[in-house]
Protein backbone atom coordinates (compact mmCIF):
# COMPACT_ATOMS: atom_id res chain seq x y z
CA UNK A 1 0.00 0.00 0.00
CA UNK A 2 1.24 3.33 -1.14
CA UNK A 3 1.76 5.91 1.83
CA UNK A 4 -1.10 8.27 0.19
CA UNK A 5 -3.63 5.43 -0.07
CA UNK A 6 -2.63 4.67 3.77
CA UNK A 7 -3.05 8.39 4.49
CA UNK A 8 -6.65 8.36 2.25
CA UNK A 9 -7.58 4.90 4.88
CA UNK A 10 -6.50 6.33 8.21
CA UNK A 11 -8.50 9.30 6.97
CA UNK A 12 -11.50 7.61 6.08
CA UNK A 13 -11.22 5.54 9.64
CA UNK A 14 -11.35 8.94 11.26
CA UNK A 15 -14.16 9.90 9.49
CA UNK A 16 -16.55 7.07 10.28
CA UNK A 17 -15.80 6.90 13.87
CA UNK A 18 -16.11 10.67 14.35
CA UNK A 19 -19.73 9.43 12.68
CA UNK A 20 -20.37 6.91 14.76
CA UNK A 21 -19.91 9.16 17.90
CA UNK A 22 -22.40 11.31 16.48
CA UNK A 23 -25.27 8.56 15.73
CA UNK A 24 -24.39 7.16 18.91
CA UNK A 25 -23.51 8.69 22.36
CA UNK A 26 -20.61 11.11 22.65
CA UNK A 27 -18.12 10.83 24.90
CA UNK A 28 -18.40 14.13 25.72
CA UNK A 29 -22.19 14.38 25.78
CA UNK A 30 -23.02 15.67 29.40
CA UNK A 31 -24.51 13.46 31.92
CA UNK A 32 -28.10 12.71 32.66
CA UNK A 33 -29.09 14.73 35.66
CA UNK A 34 -31.54 14.98 38.71
CA UNK A 35 -32.55 18.00 40.36
CA UNK A 36 -34.46 17.31 43.52
CA UNK A 37 -35.85 19.76 45.85
CA UNK A 38 -36.45 19.34 49.87
CA UNK A 39 -36.99 21.17 52.89
CA UNK A 40 -34.59 21.48 56.46
CA UNK A 41 -37.63 20.27 58.13
CA UNK A 42 -37.97 16.62 60.19
CA UNK A 43 -41.05 16.30 57.96
CA UNK A 44 -38.94 15.62 55.11
CA UNK A 45 -36.53 13.31 57.00
CA UNK A 46 -36.85 10.71 54.02
CA UNK A 47 -35.00 13.05 51.66
CA UNK A 48 -32.37 13.69 54.69
CA UNK A 49 -31.90 9.78 54.95
CA UNK A 50 -31.68 9.15 51.46
CA UNK A 51 -28.89 11.83 50.94
CA UNK A 52 -27.38 11.37 54.02
CA UNK A 53 -27.36 7.27 54.09
CA UNK A 54 -26.04 7.47 50.67
CA UNK A 55 -29.32 5.48 49.42
CA UNK A 56 -29.84 7.92 46.37
CA UNK A 57 -26.74 8.07 45.35
CA UNK A 58 -25.95 4.53 45.33
CA UNK A 59 -29.45 3.97 43.83
CA UNK A 60 -28.83 6.85 40.70
CA UNK A 61 -25.14 5.34 40.18
CA UNK A 62 -22.58 7.58 39.04
CA UNK A 63 -23.87 7.99 35.28
CA UNK A 64 -27.12 10.35 36.94
CA UNK A 65 -25.67 13.96 38.40
CA UNK A 66 -27.52 14.91 41.28
CA UNK A 67 -28.58 18.52 41.98
CA UNK A 68 -30.19 19.63 45.51
CA UNK A 69 -31.99 22.95 46.32
CA UNK A 70 -33.96 23.62 49.23
CA UNK A 71 -36.97 25.51 50.07
CA UNK A 72 -38.83 27.17 53.19
CA UNK A 73 -42.26 26.23 51.50
CA UNK A 74 -43.52 24.50 48.96
CA UNK A 75 -45.19 27.19 46.52
CA UNK A 76 -41.32 28.43 46.25
CA UNK A 77 -40.65 25.00 44.91
CA UNK A 78 -43.47 24.87 43.07
CA UNK A 79 -42.38 27.95 41.19
CA UNK A 80 -38.65 26.34 40.44
CA UNK A 81 -41.13 22.93 38.59
CA UNK A 82 -42.72 25.47 36.96
CA UNK A 83 -39.20 27.02 35.45
CA UNK A 84 -38.42 23.53 35.05
CA UNK A 85 -35.32 24.23 37.24
CA UNK A 86 -36.37 21.14 39.28
CA UNK A 87 -37.66 17.80 38.28
CA UNK A 88 -38.63 16.05 41.98
CA UNK A 89 -39.57 17.52 44.75
CA UNK A 90 -40.54 16.52 48.37
CA UNK A 91 -43.66 19.10 49.48
CA UNK A 92 -46.74 19.26 51.25
CA UNK A 93 -50.44 19.07 49.71
CA UNK A 94 -51.35 21.94 48.57
CA UNK A 95 -49.13 23.20 46.65
CA UNK A 96 -49.44 20.17 44.64
CA UNK A 97 -52.62 20.68 44.58
CA UNK A 98 -52.00 24.50 43.24
CA UNK A 99 -49.82 23.17 40.74
CA UNK A 100 -51.99 21.20 39.28
CA UNK A 101 -54.66 23.37 39.07
CA UNK A 102 -52.58 26.35 37.69
CA UNK A 103 -51.32 23.39 34.72
CA UNK A 104 -54.73 22.56 33.88
CA UNK A 105 -53.45 18.81 35.36
CA UNK A 106 -50.24 18.66 33.00
CA UNK A 107 -47.25 20.18 34.98
CA UNK A 108 -47.20 17.59 38.01
CA UNK A 109 -47.62 13.96 39.12
CA UNK A 110 -47.52 12.80 42.57
CA UNK A 111 -45.50 9.50 43.08
CA UNK A 112 -45.02 8.44 46.59
CA UNK A 113 -46.06 9.50 50.05
CA UNK A 114 -43.41 10.26 52.75
CA UNK A 115 -44.79 11.81 55.86
CA UNK A 116 -47.93 11.92 57.94
CA UNK A 117 -48.09 14.38 61.17
CA UNK A 118 -46.14 17.29 62.25
CA UNK A 119 -47.98 20.03 62.29
CA UNK A 120 -49.62 22.12 64.98
CA UNK A 121 -50.98 25.32 65.59
CA UNK A 122 -49.19 26.84 68.97
CA UNK A 123 -49.47 29.89 70.64
CA UNK A 124 -49.07 31.81 73.64
CA UNK A 125 -50.16 30.01 77.13
CA UNK A 126 -53.05 32.43 77.72
CA UNK A 127 -55.18 31.52 74.70
CA UNK A 128 -57.02 28.36 75.71
CA UNK A 129 -59.70 28.71 73.35
CA UNK A 130 -60.14 29.38 69.43
CA UNK A 131 -62.48 32.09 70.28
CA UNK A 132 -59.35 34.16 72.47
CA UNK A 133 -57.74 33.98 69.05
CA UNK A 134 -60.11 37.39 67.67
CA UNK A 135 -57.68 40.21 66.84
CA UNK A 136 -54.94 38.28 67.07
CA UNK A 137 -51.58 37.91 64.93
CA UNK A 138 -50.89 34.16 63.52
CA UNK A 139 -47.95 32.99 61.36
CA UNK A 140 -47.63 30.50 58.53
CA UNK A 141 -45.10 29.34 56.93
CA UNK A 142 -46.27 30.87 53.19
CA UNK A 143 -49.66 31.61 51.66
CA UNK A 144 -51.59 28.83 49.81
CA UNK A 145 -48.79 26.28 51.72
CA UNK A 146 -50.07 23.55 53.79
CA UNK A 147 -50.61 24.64 56.91
CA UNK A 148 -51.72 27.97 55.53
CA UNK A 149 -54.40 26.23 54.18
CA UNK A 150 -54.78 24.02 57.30
CA UNK A 151 -55.22 27.26 59.42
CA UNK A 152 -58.03 29.35 57.15
CA UNK A 153 -59.82 26.18 57.33
CA UNK A 154 -59.85 25.40 60.90
CA UNK A 155 -60.58 28.91 61.83
CA UNK A 156 -63.45 29.74 59.11
CA UNK A 157 -65.09 26.17 61.34
CA UNK A 158 -64.81 27.88 64.20
CA UNK A 159 -66.09 31.09 63.05
CA UNK A 160 -63.57 33.04 62.92
CA UNK A 161 -63.38 35.57 59.54
CA UNK A 162 -59.54 35.89 57.84
CA UNK A 163 -58.90 36.75 54.23
CA UNK A 164 -55.89 36.76 52.12
CA UNK A 165 -54.85 40.46 52.55
CA UNK A 166 -54.17 39.81 56.55
CA UNK A 167 -57.83 41.44 57.60
CA UNK A 168 -60.32 39.84 59.47
CA UNK A 169 -61.09 38.35 62.95
CA UNK A 170 -57.20 36.75 62.68
CA UNK A 171 -55.10 38.46 61.11
CA UNK A 172 -52.42 35.27 59.24
CA UNK A 173 -48.71 36.54 58.48
CA UNK A 174 -47.24 34.59 56.39
CA UNK A 175 -43.20 34.08 56.88
CA UNK A 176 -40.05 31.91 57.14
CA UNK A 177 -40.22 30.11 59.76
CA UNK A 178 -37.08 30.74 61.55
CA UNK A 179 -38.39 34.27 60.98
CA UNK A 180 -41.96 33.17 62.89
CA UNK A 181 -39.81 31.82 66.27
CA UNK A 182 -38.23 35.10 66.60
CA UNK A 183 -41.48 37.34 66.16
CA UNK A 184 -43.46 34.86 68.74
CA UNK A 185 -40.74 35.20 71.11
CA UNK A 186 -40.59 39.14 70.23
CA UNK A 187 -44.22 39.22 70.61
CA UNK A 188 -45.14 40.52 67.29
CA UNK A 189 -47.27 37.04 66.77
CA UNK A 190 -49.51 35.35 69.05
CA UNK A 191 -49.42 32.02 67.60
CA UNK A 192 -48.38 30.00 64.49
CA UNK A 193 -49.82 27.07 62.42
CA UNK A 194 -46.52 25.17 61.80
CA UNK A 195 -44.60 22.17 60.40
CA UNK A 196 -42.19 20.34 62.86
CA UNK A 197 -39.13 20.83 64.48
CA UNK A 198 -41.04 24.67 64.30
CA UNK A 199 -43.88 23.64 66.24
CA UNK A 200 -41.94 22.37 68.83
CA UNK A 201 -39.04 25.28 69.00
CA UNK A 202 -42.23 27.35 69.30
CA UNK A 203 -42.87 25.23 72.80
CA UNK A 204 -39.79 24.76 74.17
CA UNK A 205 -37.87 28.09 72.70
CA UNK A 206 -40.56 30.33 72.50
CA UNK A 207 -42.48 29.63 75.38
CA UNK A 208 -45.83 28.70 73.72
CA UNK A 209 -48.28 25.93 73.99
CA UNK A 210 -50.10 23.60 71.47
CA UNK A 211 -53.72 24.76 70.96
CA UNK A 212 -54.27 22.69 67.63
CA UNK A 213 -51.85 18.98 67.43
CA UNK A 214 -53.25 18.63 63.57
CA UNK A 215 -53.27 15.10 63.64
CA UNK A 216 -56.93 15.25 66.38
CA UNK A 217 -58.01 17.20 62.67
CA UNK A 218 -57.68 13.92 60.68
CA UNK A 219 -59.32 10.25 60.77
CA UNK A 220 -56.95 7.93 62.69
CA UNK A 221 -55.09 11.22 62.86
CA UNK A 222 -53.21 10.45 58.97
CA UNK A 223 -52.78 13.65 57.23
CA UNK A 224 -50.51 13.69 54.36
CA UNK A 225 -48.05 16.38 55.48
CA UNK A 226 -45.04 15.79 52.86
CA UNK A 227 -45.28 13.76 49.24
CA UNK A 228 -43.22 13.63 46.76
CA UNK A 229 -43.88 15.30 43.49
CA UNK A 230 -42.41 15.18 40.29
CA UNK A 231 -42.28 17.20 37.00
CA UNK A 232 -44.95 15.16 34.48
CA UNK A 233 -42.16 15.92 31.49
CA UNK A 234 -39.39 14.31 33.66
CA UNK A 235 -41.14 11.33 34.76
CA UNK A 236 -42.45 10.33 30.72
CA UNK A 237 -38.71 11.61 29.42
CA UNK A 238 -36.69 9.67 32.80
CA UNK A 239 -38.90 6.88 34.03
CA UNK A 240 -35.76 5.10 34.82
CA UNK A 241 -34.22 7.60 36.90
CA UNK A 242 -37.55 8.42 39.17
CA UNK A 243 -37.56 4.71 39.36
CA UNK A 244 -34.17 4.78 40.83
CA UNK A 245 -35.49 7.36 42.97
CA UNK A 246 -37.96 5.79 44.60
CA UNK A 247 -36.07 2.75 45.27
CA UNK A 248 -33.93 4.94 47.37
CA UNK A 249 -36.91 6.64 48.65
CA UNK A 250 -39.32 3.20 49.34
CA UNK A 251 -35.09 2.33 51.62
CA UNK A 252 -35.31 5.37 53.71
CA UNK A 253 -38.65 4.84 54.83
CA UNK A 254 -37.71 1.41 56.10
CA UNK A 255 -34.68 2.95 57.56
CA UNK A 256 -36.57 5.30 59.48
CA UNK A 257 -39.76 2.75 60.93
CA UNK A 258 -36.85 0.62 61.53
CA UNK A 259 -34.55 2.43 63.33
CA UNK A 260 -36.09 5.48 64.35
CA UNK A 261 -33.66 6.37 67.13
CA UNK A 262 -30.41 5.98 64.78
CA UNK A 263 -32.38 7.71 61.55
CA UNK A 264 -33.46 11.00 64.13
CA UNK A 265 -29.96 11.32 64.67
CA UNK A 266 -28.82 11.45 60.47
CA UNK A 267 -31.84 13.71 59.82
CA UNK A 268 -30.81 16.20 63.10
CA UNK A 269 -27.40 15.95 61.54
CA UNK A 270 -28.18 16.74 58.10
CA UNK A 271 -30.67 19.35 59.54
CA UNK A 272 -27.62 20.68 60.75
CA UNK A 273 -25.45 20.68 57.56
CA UNK A 274 -28.41 22.55 56.02
CA UNK A 275 -28.91 25.25 58.62
CA UNK A 276 -25.53 25.52 60.19
CA UNK A 277 -27.11 24.39 63.69
CA UNK A 278 -28.57 20.91 64.68
CA UNK A 279 -31.49 20.31 66.77
CA UNK A 280 -31.49 20.71 70.55
CA UNK A 281 -32.09 16.83 71.58
CA UNK A 282 -35.08 17.92 73.19
CA UNK A 283 -36.20 19.30 70.52
CA UNK A 284 -36.16 17.01 67.82
CA UNK A 285 -37.33 14.12 70.01
CA UNK A 286 -40.34 16.15 70.95
CA UNK A 287 -40.78 16.71 66.84
CA UNK A 288 -40.41 12.92 66.03
CA UNK A 289 -43.13 11.77 68.20
CA UNK A 290 -45.58 13.49 65.89
CA UNK A 291 -44.24 12.24 63.08
CA UNK A 292 -45.12 8.37 60.59
CA UNK A 293 -43.12 8.11 58.04
CA UNK A 294 -44.60 6.28 55.26
CA UNK A 295 -44.87 5.51 51.18
CA UNK A 296 -48.77 5.68 51.01
CA UNK A 297 -49.80 9.31 49.76
CA UNK A 298 -53.28 8.90 51.77
CA UNK A 299 -55.10 10.70 49.27
CA UNK A 300 -58.24 11.26 50.94
CA UNK A 301 -56.60 13.81 52.93
CA UNK A 302 -55.24 15.61 49.80
CA UNK A 303 -58.46 15.79 48.68
CA UNK A 304 -59.87 16.87 51.37
CA UNK A 305 -57.00 20.23 51.82
CA UNK A 306 -58.32 20.95 48.19
CA UNK A 307 -61.99 21.39 49.53
CA UNK A 308 -59.97 23.31 52.42
CA UNK A 309 -58.62 25.66 49.95
CA UNK A 310 -61.49 25.87 47.84
CA UNK A 311 -63.57 26.75 51.36
CA UNK A 312 -60.96 29.51 51.77
CA UNK A 313 -60.81 30.87 48.83
CA UNK A 314 -56.80 29.97 47.70
CA UNK A 315 -58.26 27.91 45.02
CA UNK A 316 -60.84 27.20 42.59
CA UNK A 317 -62.80 24.27 42.64
CA UNK A 318 -60.44 21.45 40.60
CA UNK A 319 -60.84 17.75 39.73
CA UNK A 320 -57.65 15.71 40.79
CA UNK A 321 -58.50 12.70 38.73
CA UNK A 322 -54.72 12.27 37.55
CA UNK A 323 -52.84 13.87 39.99
CA UNK A 324 -51.39 10.64 40.87
CA UNK A 325 -49.03 8.31 39.23
CA UNK A 326 -47.86 5.75 41.74
CA UNK A 327 -47.83 2.57 39.03
CA UNK A 328 -43.85 3.32 39.61
CA UNK A 329 -43.77 3.25 42.64
CA UNK A 330 -46.11 0.26 43.43
CA UNK A 331 -43.94 -2.30 40.90
CA UNK A 332 -41.15 -1.33 43.21
CA UNK A 333 -43.18 -2.21 46.23
CA UNK A 334 -44.51 -5.46 44.83
CA UNK A 335 -41.37 -6.52 43.39
CA UNK A 336 -40.30 -5.74 47.57
CA UNK A 337 -42.86 -7.97 48.61
CA UNK A 338 -44.77 -4.91 50.09
CA UNK A 339 -48.19 -3.78 49.39
CA UNK A 340 -49.22 -1.39 46.96
CA UNK A 341 -50.81 2.46 47.78
CA UNK A 342 -53.84 3.42 46.19
CA UNK A 343 -55.03 6.93 44.97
Amino acid sequence: MTRKRASGVALLAFVMALAGCSEGSAPDAAPPVLRLGYFANVTHAPAIVALEQGFLAEALGPEVKLELRTFNAGPEAVEAIFSDALDISYMGPNPAINAFAQSGGEAIRIVAGATSGGAALVVRPTITTPAQLKGSKLATPQRGNTQDVALRAWLKEEGLASDLEGGGDVSILPQANAQTLETFRGGEIQGAWVPEPWATRLVLEGGGSVLVDERTLWPDGRFVTTHVMVRTAFLKERPEIVASFLRAHVRAIDFLNAEPTRAREIVNAGIGRLTGKALPAAVIERAWATLTFTVDPIAASLRKSAEDATAVGLLDAVKLDGIYDLAPLNAILTAAGKPPVSD
